[in-house]
């Protein structure tokens, strides 16, 4: 049976993070995700590609060099959103303290991210998933590594879900996940026939229905995405490139950019879950979830990624507190997730409070609150699933 410091389930933004900080404090550390080896490197397309430009203090404490980032992002210069008014306004970024922000190429950026935690000495498991056997005994928690090429018993002091909303290794530790919403996202790339798309924001319109957001993508062509609830979405024509095309001829603005850059569909529509929600608790014995697992934001808050790498960060360093013996870590990170949650859910309510165009419609009639006049629209660029 093998013996690790820490096993984290998930090699995502978050569970890279955890992995760099812990290994490079010396410990054993063991990601397990369930992309193949280099998946991460040949994936055509992930969404999931903006970074709002607070982050980058992030990857700094991560040490990601410039240079690095500049093989997998485009800077990214706020919005232009139609919300709450059929005008763009406009939310430049690039005269903020903190600079531009980051459109992803997300599959090169989780690579990054994944080699900087190999070369910290974290041991990269691909095509694997981490099964919670038991978390009771103190500084031994049992788990099963599953393989393609079978299955092995791992033992380790700490654990850390790093796995997504799914939170597998969580709930098996006895959490519950609660949802905000039914929120759910279809998002479709587009090609241009038309050169002169050099637009450096993302878009936001809000519809009846839902909202929308399009950004340029670091390799070429463009992201659309249309956010709806799921009680209400007609899934399998969105899941069509005709119904969705269709679908945003129902837009102003975006259906304007895309006319004028000739841009069409390039591939078909996929769908996911874009709900917002948290565990019950984000940490118990021998365990904790850090990112997505942990607590998931609905992309218009523009927190995903950042979330996925702060919450790695400081999940790391709650585990190394605990394992120091501070045991009182564990609780206190926890408490700090639930905090997190609580003003997220505020500050959401505030931005989409003040779309009031259709107080009737059942998406926006859910999601009605006093607005605080002092946010005008969408402040950063919506992150995605």
């Amino acid at each position: 049976m093998e013996r690790y410091d820490i096993a984290i389930a998930g090699g995502g933004p978050a569970g890279s993070a955890a992995a760099i900080a812990l290994a490079r404090e010396g410990l054993r550390v063991l990601v397990a995700d369930a992309a193949p080896p280099n998946a991460f490197k040949t994936r055509a397309f992930k969404i999931g590609e903006g970074l709002p430009p607070n982050a980058r203090s992030l990857l700094r404490e991560l040490r990601i060099a410039e240079p690095a980032l500049a093989a997998c992002t485009v800077p990214s210069y706020g919005t232009l959103a139609a919300w709450g008014s059929h005008t763009l306004h406009a939310n430049d970024t690039l005269f903020g303290v903190h600079g531009a922000g980051y459109s992803l190429d997300r599959a090169a950026f989780d690579a990054t991210l994944r080699d900087a935690a190999a070369a910290a000495g974290a041991e990269i498991v691909g095509d694997a998933r981490l099964v919670l056997v038991d978390d009771a005994a103190r500084d031994d928690v049992r788990l099963t590594l599953r393989t393609s090429n079978g299955e092995r018993a791992i033992r380790c002091r700490r654990a850390i879900d790093a796995g997504g909303r799914a939170a597998s290794l969580s709930r098996r530790a006895g959490a519950a996940r609660h949802r905000d919403d039914a929120l759910v996202a279809f998002y479709l790339r587009l090609a241009a026939t038309r050169d002169g798309d050099a637009s450096g924001s993302t878009l936001v319109e809000a519809v009846p229905d839902g909202w929308w957001y399009s950004v340029r993508l670091p390799r070429g062509g463009r992201l659309v995405a249309f956010l709806g609830d799921a009680p209400d979405a007609d899934r399998r024509r969105l899941l069509s490139v005709d119904g969705l095309w269709s679908k945003l001829g129902e837009t102003t603005h975006l259906q304007a950019l895309c006319a004028a850059h000739g841009y069409r569909p390039n591939g078909t529509p996929r769908g996911a879950d874009a709900s917002g929600g948290r565990l019950d608790r984000a940490a118990g014995d021998g365990w904790l979830a850090v990112g997505d697992a942990a607590l998931a934001f609905d992309p218009l808050s523009s927190k995903g990624i950042a979330n996925a790498l702060y919450t790695g960060l400081a999940g790391a360093r709650a585990t190394r507190a605990v394992l120091a013996g501070d045991e009182a870590a564990a609780a206190g990170y926890a408490a700090h997730v639930a905090a997190i949650h609580a003003a997220y859910r505020a500050q959401l309510a505030q931005i989409y409070a003040l779309e009031t165009r259709w107080p009737h419609a059942p998406f926006w009639r859910r999601r009605q609150t006093v607005p605080d006049r002092a946010h005008r629209s969408p402040s950063t660029a919506p992150d995605s699933p």
